[in-house]
């Protein structure tokens, strides 16, 4: 019994913690291309428009945000290592099967919102999943998502990290939710509401916006 805790800490606790730290080195090189980004986007926009607001934000050591004008995009780390799912397409490469513990991943999230939701408190607005980041011992990557984020980083096997493609993922996402833009909702949709939602207006967390629906009122 006692030879088997010492074989599973030696073997997987000592892979988990290999499979962190590769993760956690990944965000900071993100974290570094997010601020130099910023610059990059201030030095050649914000100059000549200054309405345009550029901004990197960081609340933490798992948290990194770039606000893009009216966009925003949110990377979280998660302090957990997973092991990929059984039904998982990359279970059945010989990749895996060659190596288990490569099953194992760091998660990097990625989330896009409006800025106008963070600026204003509104609680109630959506926030989208568009990406997950999978890091493994190897210190190979692959990208789930919506396309193309999903799309263009999917080489598990031969995938390994490098500065250049960290950027490519940022520039991805970021010309991603830039053309994602807000739908105006069908008129008859909103024609009535209730004196309750009336009521309520000034209360900016009643007024739910969505980038897929445009806006919606909402009870919650």
């Amino acid at each position: 019994m006692k030879s088997e805790i010492i074989n599973i800490l030696k073997t997987k606790s000592k892979n988990k913690q290999l499979v962190y730290s590769n993760t956690k080195t990944f965000f900071e090189n993100l974290k570094e291309k997010l601020i130099q980004t910023e610059k990059y986007l201030i030095d050649r926009v914000t100059s000549s428009n200054k309405e345009i607001e550029i901004k990197y934000l960081s609340s933490g050591n798992f948290e990194a945000m770039l606000q893009l004008s009216g966009e925003t995009l949110l990377f979280n780390m998660h302090s957990n290592v997973f092991d990929l799912p059984k039904n998982h397409a990359f279970k059945n490469s010989d990749y895996l099967k060659n190596d288990l513990e490569r099953s194992f991943c760091g998660i990097i999230n990625i989330y896009n919102f409006l800025s106008d939701s963070y600026k204003y408190k509104r609680l109630n607005d959506e926030v989208y999943l568009i990406g997950r980041i999978f890091i493994n011992k190897d210190n190979n990557f692959f990208v789930e998502g919506e396309k193309p984020i999903g799309f263009l980083f999917r080489d598990f096997p031969n995938q390994n990290v490098t500065s250049d493609l960290i950027e490519k993922i940022l520039s991805t996402c970021i010309i991603y939710c830039l053309n994602d833009d807000l739908i105006v909702p069908d008129f008859n949709d909103y024609k009535i509401i209730n004196v309750h939602h009336i009521m309520q207006m000034s209360n900016n967390q009643k007024l739910k916006t969505a980038k897929k629906l445009g806006y919606r009122l909402s009870d919650e």
